[in-house]
């Protein structure tokens, strides 16, 4: 929800960019698989090109919401399930 501070993340992401693990083949993203991202950080990788920490407070069948650190604050966010190349969280 816009204007929402729901599930606001603890603070700032951590300060390191982690290293892409290679996923060979993969088509989208499992619900199951990022399910245990929620309500913490996690670096996210879309198929763009686009890379971000973000905390997630919201797992579906398609999509997943929560919060995406633009370099200088936490905006809410949305992002289908098949824009996500990979994923890693902590």
């Amino acid at each position: 929800m816009p204007g929402t501070t729901a599930g606001v993340p603890p603070g700032l992401p951590p300060s390191f960019t982690p290293q892409q693990a290679q996923a060979p083949g993969l088509l989208a993203v499992d619900p199951g698989a990022i399910r245990p991202c929620t309500n913490r950080f996690v670096f996210i990788w879309l198929n763009t090109g686009e890379r971000f920490w973000a905390w997630l407070n919201f797992i579906g069948r398609r999509s997943a919401a929560g919060w995406r650190w633009t370099g200088f604050r936490w905006i809410y966010f949305g992002v289908d399930l098949r824009n996500i190349q990979s994923f890693i969280c902590f």
